[in-house]
């Protein structure tokens, strides 16, 4: 098996970070559950980067992932987050962007397997909005998944992972628990011995007045300056697995 991981931030692993920061996150762990039921014989690359719109992804990402040779055996799709993300976000273009990748995938004999992201929303500023967006964007995908006989995994229904406990300290991407989760329902899917996992519940925490200020300060006032200056948190960024590796099981 030759699996190859294109997308955001989501699947690039970023809230998941190693102890040398680098990000880790559900595709690595996916790699290594089909390493672990493969025997072992798995060669992984994970093309994602983080701040990706969908264009690029299903452009440039994919067109990497194409030319490996050898040629891969499988690979997942998510974005459209950070489009949703944008005013003027426009659900046909992506959706039609989206169906490009499966019949290219399609016409080169790759099985794809699409995701949608988990949904942030409950804990975000204008959370409402962005739910509604990618709500729609959700059942658009997963409509043309069925309509191509592909697997879906829908992260953005699984209500566990709405739960705080899985994202960090941005709100807006999953920690190690909400992407050993994800990992999970991917496995599950592929009939690869995947994982339910679950944190314990606790009592929910409440939101103080300075927390809140730190939030605003550290994660949404840069947001909101780069999408001013026009710059994205993965600018001069690198695939982290441009070619293939050998997945550890």
């Amino acid at each position: 098996m030759r699996y190859v991981a294109i997308g955001d931030s989501f699947t690039e692993g970023m809230g998941d970070e190693r102890p040398d920061g680098t990000p880790r996150g559900w595709a690595d762990l996916v790699a290594a559950g089909l390493a672990a039921a493969h025997g072992g014989d798995v060669q992984y690359a994970n093309f994602a980067i983080r701040g990706r719109l969908l264009e690029p992804i299903v452009t440039t990402q994919l067109d990497a992932a194409l030319a490996l040779t050898p040629l891969p055996t499988l690979i997942t799709l998510n974005g459209g987050g950070n489009d949703m993300m944008r005013r003027g976000s426009d659900l046909h273009r992506l959706v039609d962007l989206t169906e490009r990748a499966v019949l290219r995938c399609a016409d080169a004999g790759v099985r794809l397997v699409v995701l949608s992201g988990a949904d942030p929303s409950e804990h975000l500023p204008f959370g409402k909005v962005l739910r509604e967006r990618a709500a729609q964007l959700t059942e658009a995908v997963r409509e043309l998944t069925l309509r191509h006989d592909l697997l879906f995994v829908n992260c953005f229904g699984d209500i566990e992972l709405r739960r705080a406990a899985y994202w960090s300290g941005d709100r807006l991407h999953l920690n190690a628990h909400g992407h050993r989760r994800v990992a999970g329902l991917v496995l599950t899917a592929l009939d690869a011995a995947g994982e339910d996992y679950r944190v314990p519940a606790a009592a929910p925490a409440g939101r103080r007045l300075l927390a809140e200020a730190r939030y605003y300060r550290e994660h949404v006032l840069p947001w909101v300056a780069r999408r001013l200056r026009g710059t994205s948190s993965g600018d001069g960024r690198a695939a982290k697995y441009p070619d293939w590796t050998a997945a550890a099981g």
